[in-house]
């Protein structure tokens, strides 16, 4: 498997303030993961985006806001979400590298990409920073490939319901936008009956999982749900909001997600699209766990085989995903509800 990992310095420049826990610290962590997978891995810079690619996903008025707040120095956007002047060039890299992997992978260079940036981005909306995002780095990548004509399926597995993402995509039927994610947890959205609107009904496909939630879940989920939209969608292009505070060891939210089942999910689904698949790091807040969940993942995206975590699945959360199967049922053929 030949990999190709971006990422740039100015990315442990952000800085949210002291304590937070969206720190530089993080990106070391992601790309130490990387480079201990046993794959061939390229390292390069992510480029700068042009301000305007942003616009695809946000407000003119709003990327300029972001500029100046960072220009100014350290300001707080929301109760979560900070800047500092060196904020502004992380971003813009951030949203850069996804292009440069598109191109890169396009030209056949590599098999997979992974982003080892920061600010992460899928809770970024079209007009407003939140849940420490700028820019949704994701979903402009996603505009990139729509655009000329690509379809696109968005696998989101942080923890947190990537609400930018789902906002970007919410009335579109070439992006798919499939979340598994702790409910009800921040940021509140993320329920089963969130499915799109006008063209996009059925293409937004959540699967809330309550607190306790591991490997057991992501069988269920993945088996019951994931893979039957995946086959019947048949996207060009997979592009997966790799979040890891979904395991256990996370200060921040309760599943209980160990390292091999994030190589699962890589093994069972990224894995089955090379030269088309790019992994965009978003949350995960202990360091050790990020590392030893990057590897795992990159390991099961060059075929390594991983057994998801046992002992977790409760009847609420049996339920909980039937319910979300019961949803998608009412749009995909492939899934059976109830």
């Amino acid at each position: 498997m030949r990999a190709l990992l971006y990422s740039h310095d100015a990315c442990l420049l952000h800085d949210n303030g002291a304590g937070h826990p969206e720190r530089a610290e993080r990106i070391p962590a992601a790309i130490a993961g990387v480079l201990g997978c046993g794959a061939e891995i390229e390292r390069r810079e992510a480029p700068v985006i042009d301000t305007e690619s942003i616009y695809s996903v946000h407000d003119p008025a709003y990327v300029n806001s972001i500029e100046q707040a960072c220009a100014l120095g350290a300001q707080s956007l929301d109760a979560d979400t900070a800047v500092v002047e060196a904020s502004w060039e992380a971003a813009l890299r951030s949203a850069g590298a996804g292009i440069a992997a598109v191109e890169a992978l396009r030209a056949g260079e590599a098999d997979f990409a992974f982003l080892a940036v920061r600010p992460p981005g899928h809770h970024a909306l079209h007009s407003r920073a939140m849940g420490f995002c700028l820019f949704n780095n994701i979903a402009i990548a996603a505009e990139v490939l729509t655009a000329s004509g690509e379809s696109v399926a968005v696998l989101d597995w942080d923890v947190h319901h990537g609400n930018g993402t789902q906002e970007a995509f919410y009335a579109r039927e070439d992006v798919l936008y499939v979340s598994l994610h702790q409910f009800p947890f921040y940021p509140g959205t993320g329920w089963v009956d969130e499915a799109g609107t006008g063209a996009g009904v059925g293409h937004t496909v959540n699967i809330p999982l309550p607190a306790g939630s591991g490997g057991d879940e992501i069988r269920l989920a993945v088996e019951s749900i994931v893979e039957p939209v995946l086959r019947e969608f048949a996207p060009g292009w997979l592009l997966v909001s790799a979040g890891y505070d979904g395991h256990a060891a996370d200060p921040l939210a309760e599943l209980q997600y160990e390292a091999g089942d994030f190589g699962w999910l890589g093994q069972r689904i990224v894995s089955q699209y090379p030269g088309r698949s790019i992994l965009f790091l978003e949350g995960g807040y202990n360091t050790d766990a990020i590392e030893d969940s990057v590897q795992a993942t990159l390991r099961g995206c060059g075929g390594e085989i991983f057994a998801p975590s046992s002992g977790s699945r409760s009847a609420g959360s049996t339920r909980m995903i039937q319910m979300a199967a019961e949803s998608a049922s009412r749009h995909w053929m492939g899934v059976q509800g109830g």
